[in-house]
């Protein structure tokens, strides 16, 4: 039976996503074995999945909905997209695709002025477009409800008119073989928007890491920066290195816990 525990945890990890235990277990006041068995009964029911030392809410492979997936980690993608904003100056033209972590790059930015910002993301251009006298265009073509998205060959012809100094990705799984997603159409413009800019930059928190994705977006070698909030695995961290790319990983502290 559901016991008021049970409904406990299962209200955190639909606030929050991903949560390891030992989040869950100072979140209830309890000891992580007394959350390890409380988990137990909800994951044979297949009421969540468990991970190494986290756990989540079932549901469909692939990613999660967007706006929980914007309360996924959000203290580390916060401190991500801080690292990124740093290196922007008033004046910059950017590229940025749809994904969480490019969200918080564009919060980030709001102390930015005369961005020149390109997007198929409408919760990124809605963000830019009111600040800091900024230019902001965003795609044209088939709109994604769920995560605001616009994508397809409309989109991809809007993108190919334009040349940024920097273009900014998201990834739904990177490994050493390179950044991958789940979704074809984002692929495609992710893999564009690297095509269009002097300088291209990977965004992404270590949930990611050793995932592998459905669709190949790009090698390590066509990255310029990683910007992360944990050192990559070795074998990521060696492809990075052979293709020269450097990595910004934001500090524990400063990316906050759970």
């Amino acid at each position: 039976m559901l016991s008021k525990r049970h409904a406990d945890i299962l209200r955190i990890l639909d606030a929050q996503g991903t949560v390891t235990v030992a989040a869950l277990a100072r979140a209830l006041d309890v000891s992580q074995e007394t959350i390890r068995r409380d988990l137990r009964p909800l994951a044979d029911s297949g009421a969540l999945l468990r991970m190494h030392g986290a756990v989540s809410l079932a549901g469909p492979m692939g990613e999660a909905p967007f706006r929980r997936r914007m309360r996924e980690n959000a203290a580390a993608k916060q401190a991500i997209a801080r690292a990124f904003a740093a290196t922007v100056r008033n004046g910059d033209v950017l590229m940025l695709d749809t994904g969480t972590t490019t969200s918080f790059v564009a919060r980030a930015l709001a102390g930015r002025k005369r961005l020149t910002v390109i997007t198929n993301s409408t919760d990124v251009a809605r963000t830019l477009a009111v600040t800091g006298d900024n230019r902001v265009y965003l795609a044209g073509g088939a709109l994604r409800g769920e995560s605001g998205a616009v994508l397809g060959r409309a989109a991809l012809e809007f993108v190919a008119g334009y040349q940024a100094q920097v273009a900014v990705i998201s990834a739904g799984a990177v490994d050493a073989d390179g950044v991958m997603d789940f979704d074809p159409e984002e692929a495609d413009f992710a893999r564009a928007l690297l095509a269009r800019a002097e300088r291209r930059v990977l965004v992404t928190d270590a949930t990611k890491f050793g995932r592998r994705g459905l669709v190949l977006v790009a090698g390590l070698d066509k990255l310029d920066h990683l910007i992360c909030d944990a050192p990559p695995p070795p074998a990521i961290a060696s492809a990075l290195g052979a293709a020269g790319a450097a990595v910004t990983c934001t500090s524990a502290a400063e990316a906050g816990e759970i």
